[in-house]
């Protein structure tokens, strides 16, 4: 292979350069030929024919000389989930977008970000030569966030309402006005002669319940569901409407077929089930790290910013990392000087590899003893720690009694009075070897095992929190470990010796690549490892995010989070989260017949937030019940969702199963086909926003979105552009629903405020940020004019107070708001750090049951081997002499599920391949270039087969 490239390059030189170029590149070489080989002369004979420049800045004087023609506008980036920063090229004369850099101020786009105060043509002037400032520190737009541009101008882009003619599926939809629109999908009506369909007016009933022999699951109105992206900026505008207003409890994004396993165990070590925080590392001044279900620079979150750390890291810092991963990527750089290495492992066995870390670093008390034995924040902070846990809480392990499992409380043995549900907990004091109430105790024991009489007489069997890690990690052998994920058993023991070695300053960090059938648990033992060394709020540690700034509620200016006539969402919803199976009117009345009541009639799953994974499969089969509308906002499970298309496919084509169903997208894909109606959205550049970074921010972020350019959809007879708040605003007013309309939004001082036009709620969530700890400066014109935001001048002095909007036009001139780097660290600690407790043990796991088999759940991490939701292993089920090979998937870091159908990335990705390991392909004579069919127990693809050594055999 490389004798012959060697021939090639060879004959190509010999050929020419214009004709090698040429060679599979002719529409490239083609434009080149229209140049001054043509004898077309070029504009300028370094630019050619590009267009002139933004600005201009003097090499002697710094002064900026911008270019009328052209805006460069600050606002929120759409090209995958990271929501970056950027600066956009904007054409005053044609309203196009140009070009895509970095933002300079915001802190995911450059490392480190420039101080907030930096007027605007100072920023511009940070990017010339100008005092040799150049490329140190450029703030840079990544090959996603320059591909996304071509959203704006695709051909195949919705722009006008569509409504369904043929049979549903069918792809067969004919053009109507928004008044159409909004008629028929309020109303409802015999729509497309198949007989009637409710409307949303209709369905909307928030008193009768769906079912009255069922009454946890609510009102009618949870007949109604919105699916909608990711936390995109416009997702709580959404949620306004969906949950708030109309009333249904079925709204949830894309977390539960995307990072939910990764999101529940940090909820589990966290103790946050509700918000589910997770935890990055700080990468900047970490000694080592262990990414497993990530990998930096090509998946995770924040995307771009790990790829820019991880690399100075590597080469300015002490930084050595390891990559656990089935297949190898780019993370894995032979640069790095030996700094990072790949470990490949069998599929979804990454927690036997974790466990078998955890039971090496117990055996040999590599765990940080000093911070673990501190059981509440005083004790921790005498110890000089700036974190705790609840490694020495005792645990009422008793089999059977009705206790068991839960944490035991001061209250249960007369240390404290009061209600059981606010009790301190109990830990072994070291000093008195007694049992102590954990809120005053001083460093307790982290290995306890023991009898303890409770105030009723009882005596129960107890452990500590650490004690019961300790028991689920001795489960299995190293030997056992290192067969069950194929890594050998010396590997196991130098990863859990490095990652020991460095103190506070290792972290272990995972992901979506977690998403296995086994994958809570592998997280939960993942981010184990953090509480093991005791990183959490430690500078090179890990950070649970630095926060944001209060866009919504209750901001200082207007509460956009509560309106008068609010609907608080009631119910169980279809995910079947949430709500224990153990309270449902199922469970008593099979307990009332006599009846075992495991198993449910499908798994509930009662710690988890909205299972969107579950909404369409739930309500087609009508358990725990249908849906009569459902809404989809750029929202794409069938392509999200493996399998989900032939389980849907033929229901989803019956109206009487799922009767209405909405798509608000900009384009059609894959689950929108079975759309009635589509209702067209405006893409980035054209919407309004306000999104924070999604983690790895050690300061407060809020980033802004707005229509730097104008929306290309059709407008209503108003001169509204149609689009997701357009259609919730209308549909809104067009019901009475609360909340939108003339008095929907109260500000400071009681005063009421519409809700009429985007802008009324996005610009006010703009104030909120402007004042929120202190207000920024006033924006003069000059800085308007030169990011563009002078063309908000006139609706911001509409919409806002006028000690406001100047305010305003200063956050969207630089972005959104972004604190200073400055203040990122107190001395070896982060300024901004979490104040609850790592969880060792956690008691709502630990109490709660599977309800397929009423086994509970174990409260602390172990090893779960891949299975199904009856608690079959996929070995049984799918013996290895019949599936011989797992498949994993993997994308490239240019293309997410937000650019899969942009043509200059299809250019050089045009399509997926099966990769196989050369050993594998060898054994089955498979060479690369091949076409190959793989076949599962869920069907079969056919692709070009691609032979590497980056993947791991199997």
């Amino acid at each position: 292979m490389t004798t012959s490239r060697r021939k090639f390059l060879k004959g190509a030189a010999a050929a020419g350069g214009l004709t090698a170029f040429g060679f599979g590149y002719s529409h490239t070489a083609e434009k080149m030929l229209r140049g001054l080989w043509s004898g077309d002369k070029p504009a300028d004979p370094i630019s050619g024919k590009a267009p002139k420049p933004e600005f201009t800045i003097d090499t002697t004087t710094g002064q900026l000389i911008p270019n009328p023609d052209q805006a460069m506008s600050y606002t929120m980036c759409m090209g995958c989930t990271t929501i970056c920063g950027v600066r956009v090229r904007v054409d005053r004369t044609d309203q196009s977008v140009m070009r895509v850099t970095g933002n300079p101020y915001h802190l995911l786009s450059t490392d480190q970000h420039i101080p907030y105060a930096t007027p605007v043509k100072d920023s511009f002037v940070n990017l010339s030569r100008y005092m040799e400032q150049g490329l140190a520190g450029r703030s840079t737009a990544c090959a996603r966030g320059n591909a996304v541009l071509s959203k704006l101008t695709d051909p195949n882009r919705v722009k006008v309402p569509l409504k369904r003619v043929g049979p549903r599926g069918s792809g067969q939809w004919i053009p109507i006005s928004p008044e159409q629109l909004l008629e028929e999908v309020v109303e409802g009506g015999n729509l497309f002669g198949e007989g009637h369909v409710d409307g949303l007016r209709a369905i909307r009933d928030i008193k009768t319940p769906i079912d009255p022999s069922n009454p946890e699951f609510g009102p009618k109105s949870n007949q109604l569901a919105v699916i909608p992206p990711f936390k995109d900026g416009r997702l709580r505008f959404a949620a306004r409407f969906a949950k708030q207003s109309f009333g249904t409890v079925n709204f949830t994004g894309h977390r539960s077929y995307c990072g939910l396993s990764m999101r529940s165990g940090y909820a589990a070590l966290l103790a946050d089930w509700k918000k589910q925080p997770h935890l990055k590392p700080d990468f900047a001044n970490s000694e080592f790290l262990l990414f497993i279900g990530t990998a930096p620079g090509n998946a995770g979150n924040p995307f771009k910013r790990q790829g820019q750390q991880l690399a100075k890291a590597r080469s300015e810092g002490k930084l050595e990392y390891v990559v656990v991963d089935p297949v190898l990527t780019n993370s894995d750089s032979m640069a790095s000087d030996g700094r990072s290495s790949w470990l490949p492992i069998k599929p979804n066995t990454d927690g036997a590899l974790v466990m078998g870390m955890i039971r090496w670093i117990i055996e040999n008390e590599r765990f940080d003893d000093h911070f673990l034995k501190q059981p509440n924040p005083k004790a921790a902070k005498v110890a000089d720690e700036v974190s705790w846990s609840n490694a020495t809480h005792l645990v009422i392990i008793d089999e059977g009694h009705k206790l068991q499992g839960r944490f035991l409380r001061a209250t249960d043995i007369g240390l404290a009075t009061g209600d059981p549900k606010a009790s301190p907990l109990v830990v072994i004091e070291k000093a008195t070897n007694l049992p102590a109430n954990q809120a005053t105790a001083g460093p307790a024991q982290l290995f306890y095992e023991g009898v303890i009489e409770l105030t009723n007489g009882d005596q129960v069997a107890v452990k500590s929190s650490l004690s019961l890690l300790k028991d689920e990690a001795f489960k299995h052998t190293l030997t056992e470990y290192s067969e069950l994920c194929g890594i050998p058993e010396a590997k196991i023991i130098e990863l859990a010796d490095k990652f020991t070695s460095h103190g506070k300053r290792a972290a272990a960090d995972c992901h979506g690549g977690t998403m296995g059938s086994n994958g809570f648990y592998t997280a939960y033992a993942i981010v184990m490892l953090n509480a093991l060394v005791g990183n959490l709020n430690v500078k090179g540690g890990t950070t649970a995010s630095g926060g944001r700034y209060k866009e919504i509620a209750p901001g200082p200016r207007y509460n956009l989070k509560k309106f008068p006539g609010m609907v608080k969402a009631k119910g169980v919803g279809l995910g079947r989260h949430g709500f224990p199976y153990e309270k449902s009117s199922e469970y008593k009345r099979k307990v009332a017949a006599g009846q075992n009541p495991y198993p449910s009639q499908a798994p509930w799953y009662p710690l988890s937030p909205a299972m969107s994974s579950e909404f369409l499969t739930a309500a087609l089969n009508g358990y725990p019940y249908s849906l009569k509308a459902l809404i989809l906002w750029s929202s794409n499970p069938i392509y999200g969702i493996a399998g989900l298309h032939n389980q849907v496919k033929e229901k989803l084509a019956d109206p009487k199963a799922l009767p209405l169903i909405v798509s608000i997208d900009p384009f059609i894909n894959e689950t929108n086909t079975f759309a009635d109606y589509i209702v067209p959205d405006s893409v980035l550049y054209e919407s309004w926003g306000w999104a924070s970074a999604w983690g790895g921010n050690l300061t407060r972020v809020s980033t802004a979105r707005w229509p730097v350019v104008e929306p290309a959809q059709v407008k209503d007879t108003n001169n509204q552009s149609v689009d997701m708040e357009w259609f919730f605003i209308q549909v809104a007013k067009k019901m009475g629903l609360p909340g939108f309309g003339d008095k929907a939004i109260k500000d400071k001082d009681g005063k009421m405020h519409p809700l009429n036009t985007p802008e009324d709620f996005y610009l006010r969530a703009a104030a909120n940020v402007a004042f929120d700890g202190g207000a920024v400066a006033d924006a003069d014109d000059n800085t308007l004019e030169l990011t563009g935001v002078d063309r908000l001048s006139k609706v911001m002095q509409q919409t806002l107070k006028p000690e406001e909007w100047r305010k305003v036009a200063y956050v969207y001139a630089r972005g959104g708001r972004f604190e200073d780097f400055s203040k990122s660290y107190k001395g070896n600690t982060l300024a901004r750090q979490y104040k609850k407790p790592m969880q060792i043990y956690d008691e709502r796991l630990g109490t709660a049951r599977n309800t397929m088999s009423g086994q509970r759940y174990i409260g602390t991490p172990t090893w779960v081997p891949p299975s199904l939701s009856d608690g079959a292993s996929l070995e049984q089920r799918f013996p290895k002499n019949q599936w011989p090979f797992k498949v994993v998937s993997t994308k490239s870091q240019f293309v997410s599920s937000h650019t899969a159908g942009i043509q200059r990335l299809q250019q050089f990705h045009p399509s997926n391949a099966i990769a196989i390991n050369s050993e594998d392909a060898q054994k089955l004579g498979i060479s690369s270039g091949e076409k190959v069919r793989i076949s599962t127990p869920g069907g079969s693809v056919e692709a070009v087969a691609l032979v590497r050594n980056g993947i791991a055999p199997g």
